[in-house]
This record gives structure tokens, sequence and C-alpha cells, in this order.
């Protein structure tokens, strides 16, 4: 017997759900399962899987409103949850439209020996592995498996045990689709599970912290199997002199504090030309305060509670460690216990420097520590300054600016007038820099090509023997 594991609620701080992991034997028969679906999955070609995951669409949309229900239940947060099962759907619509053109291998060419001719193929792994995190649960949770199915691929989803009640609802949907069920599926359980997944799979994609990711690559390394990692993220936005003071403000406010700052492309640390940082501190405070908690129910307000009680933790200490060192609390500044869950306003801190927690640590809170710069050089020296490579965001007079600055920033997405764009926007290829991941671009093509594995054929075209023989 496996032991049930009890999931707290993150608004009330009760233990009101339980999930059961597979045993051993039950994860090589589930993976088993899907191996053999997958060769019919992908023999079958494109048109056939568009059509189950337009299926899959469907049944999803009759369960929508559960879908919603069971992600409030997860995170607590409601605004945030229509987004996420909003933009999975859209997504569906957006891969499939893409997919037909981007597995469909390259003609036949001739090679530089002109009797010998290239024929290339696209070969699909046979299993992927999914391990996601809690902060998005569904999003995380499918933006690999989606593509990964449209290349061909088989795939094994092992959600966060932190938000897992929105497997039953995806299992009641994939259910209705056969040809779906074949090769895909959801498992439940915590951190055994998806170790014990990595011996199963032929790719790995794990969505979650730096020191997991690390051990994620190293059992994948182990089996030399390709992996897939986006990681931690400390992400800087800097306001150049230049910049529209008021939408610079209302952007870094929403791309800080979305989700209560628990998303890995948050921003987290405010660079501000000196002659505009005071007038830009009075604007982001004013702005921060007209935020309200979504309690005590979830459309009370915008920001919903912290979802894993160890992160309200590391919160609390980033903040304390930040004002041990003199930083100075603008508004907000504590973890609240609001009914058993836990809160944290929108946070401006000022008088910040790279010797605290809160400047170098992904703190993954509504946290804005605001630190001013005297040349363009110190700002990006001071973006740069940090073991992370996620994504960032630069405000200017113009664009054009403002790329000049991104350009020498080293991370993967720069927002230009803008921040966590990201977030919404799928069709630009980006690479995680630095600790902040490994591997193939899951937005734009790559998100699709990564699963398959690039074959050739060589064929000798004409009788003639070869100039090379003996």
């Amino acid at each position: 017997m496996v032991a049930a594991i009890a999931v707290r609620n993150p608004r009330t701080g009760c233990l009101d759900y339980e999930i059961t992991p597979p045993t051993p034997d039950q994860l090589t028969a589930t993976c088993e399962r899907l191996r053999q679906g997958q060769q019919d999955w992908q023999t079958k070609g494109i048109s056939h899987r568009i059509e189950a995951l337009q299926a899959w669409k469907q049944a999803l949309l009759v369960r929508k409103d559960a879908l919603i229900q069971a992600i409030v239940a997860d995170t607590g947060r409601l605004s945030e949850s229509i987004l996420e099962v909003d933009s999975f759907l859209s997504g569906l619509d957006r891969w499939c439209g893409l997919a037909p053109n981007l597995v469909a291998p390259a003609p036949a060419k001739t090679a530089a020996i002109p009797f010998i001719q290239l024929r290339p193929q696209l070969v699909p792994y046979g299993l992927v592995g999914v391990i996601s995190p809690w902060n998005f649960p569904l999003l995380l949770s499918t933006i690999d498996l989606v593509p990964a199915l449209l290349a061909g691929c088989a795939v094994v989803v092992k959600p966060s045990e932190i938000a897992p009640r929105f497997i039953r609802v995806m299992l009641a949907a994939i259910a209705t689709v056969p040809a779906l069920q074949s090769v895909l599926t959801y498992l439940e359980g915590a951190g055994e599970t998806g170790a014990a997944l990595i011996d199963q799979v032929d790719v790995v994609c794990f969505t979650g912290s730096v020191a997991t990711g690390k051990t994620v690559a190293m059992a994948a390394a182990k089996r030399m199997i390709p992996v897939f990692l986006e990681l931690g993220g400390k992400d800087p936005a800097i306001v150049l002199a230049s910049a529209d003071v008021d939408q610079a403000a209302t952007a870094l406010l929403w791309g800080s504090v979305v989700n209560a700052g628990q998303s890995c492309l948050s921003i987290e640390r405010i660079y501000v030309a000196r002659g505009i940082c005071d007038r830009f501190v009075e604007t982001l405070v004013n702005k921060a305060k007209q935020l309200n908690l979504a309690y005590p129910d979830p459309s009370s307000g915008q920001i919903g509670p912290i979802i894993a009680a160890t992160q309200a933790a590391l919160i609390k200490t980033h903040l304390q460690d930040a004002l041990d060192q003199g930083a100075v609390i603008h508004c907000g500044g504590t973890v609240e216990d609001l009914g058993g869950g836990l809160w944290c306003r929108p946070t401006v801190l000022t008088q910040v420097n790279h010797k605290m927690k809160i400047m170098t640590t992904e703190t993954f809170g509504p946290i804005m520590p605001v630190m001013p710069f005297d040349t363009v050089d110190d700002a990006i020296r001071l973006a740069n300054d940090t073991i992370y490579g996620l994504s960032a965001a630069v405000f200017a007079g113009s664009v054009d600016e403002a790329q000049v600055v991104g350009q020498q920033i080293q991370a993967g997405a720069i927002s230009l007038n803008d921040a966590g764009l990201t977030a919404l926007v799928y069709e630009g290829e980006k690479n995680a820099f630095k600790l902040s991941g490994l591997g193939g671009s899951r937005m734009g093509p790559a998100s699709i090509q990564r699963f398959m594995r690039k074959q050739v054929f060589l064929a000798k075209t004409s009788p003639i023997p070869d100039p090379w023989w003996f």
C-alpha cells in the first residue's frame, strides 16, 4: 500500500483533500501502456492527433467551470485561474495550427556528392515525462504536454502535490477521448513519484526550483535522456530616465504581484534612474495600495493567498533580512494569517542592496524592492549580478532605447516598455540563461520540434562505383 498524501487548502490552512500516488508496479504498468499507445498515435499522423486534441478541448469546455473551481481550490485565487484556463484552451488551438508545418520533414535534396540524396525524417520520442509546479498548476502542466503530443509522443504528467485538485477534472476529460487516453495521463504524487518517473521515460520536462532542477538533470544524465528545465528567476527591471513613470509603475506592479508574485517570471528587482526614482516609488506605492486581498472570498480583491506554507515562511525570512540591514518598507511588508490562509499585501521597499536576500534570491511573493542607479552601465551591472537569467524588463522613452539596454541583459526574454509579456505571448522562442534553465525553447516552433529527433536516409541514386571504395 502507498500512503495517501494530505493536501492543504491555501485559503483555510486546513488539510481537506487527499491524493494517492501510484505504486512502483502501477507506475511501470501505466508507462508501458502509454508506450504501446504511442506507436499508433505516431503512425496515424498529425491530422489524427489534432482531431483528438480538439475533441479533448470540447470535453474540457463542458467541464470548464469544474476546472476553474478546482484550480481556485488549489491556488486560492480567482482571476488568474480563469485566465489560466482560457490561456490553455486558446493555446490548444494555437499549437494545433502550428503543428502540421512543424512536424513535416524537410524535402529530400541532393548532397554535395551528386549521386547521394538526403531524405530527412522526424522521429518523436516515445514517452515524455512532465513534472510541473504548483503556482500555475494547469498551464505549467500543459505547456510541454501539448507540443509533445502533437509531435507524436505519449505523455505522463506528475503535477505538484501542493496543487493537485485539477488532476481529476483533466482525467475525466481525457477519458472521453479514447485515442488520447491511450497516450496521455496525469499522476498524483509527491517528489518520490516524480523521481521514479524519470526512470520510466525518454524525455523529462521539469519546471520548479534550481535545487530540484539540478537533481532532475543529474538523474536524466545517468540515463542519457534529454531534459528540459525551466527553473527559478530573480527578474530585474530597469527604468531609464526617459521612461513614462506612470506607465512603468503600472506595468511593473502587474509584473511583480500578479498571482501574488508566485511566478518564475515575476519582476523581483527594480532599478530606477536616480532622477525619477522618488517619483516612481511614490507612484508605485499609491498604485499598490489600491490592490486588495482576495479575502474573505476569491472575488474580494486582486491578491490571492500564498499557496505554499513553506513559501510564506521564505517571504518572511527575506523581508526580515532586508529590514535587519536597513531596508525601508513603504507599504505591505508582513505575512498575515487570515482565516488560516497566509497572505502578503503588495510590498514596496527602498534602501535595498545586493547584500540582501530580497535582491539576490528568488522570493516568489508580491515584493517590489526598488534601487536607484546613477548610470545605465550601473543598472546593467546590477541587473546581471545574479545567478538567474530567465527574463527581464526595460522601460525607456522609446522601444529602440529600451532595446539597446535590453541587449546587454543576460536573460532569455526581455519585455520592452512592458513587463511579464512571456506570460501572455508564446510565439517568441527563448532560452533560459545561467541557472534559470536548460534545453530548447518551450515557446514558438521549437516547442514542438524539441520532441522530435532528426533522422536522415542517405540514398545512393546511381549504380556507379563509389570513388572511395577499395
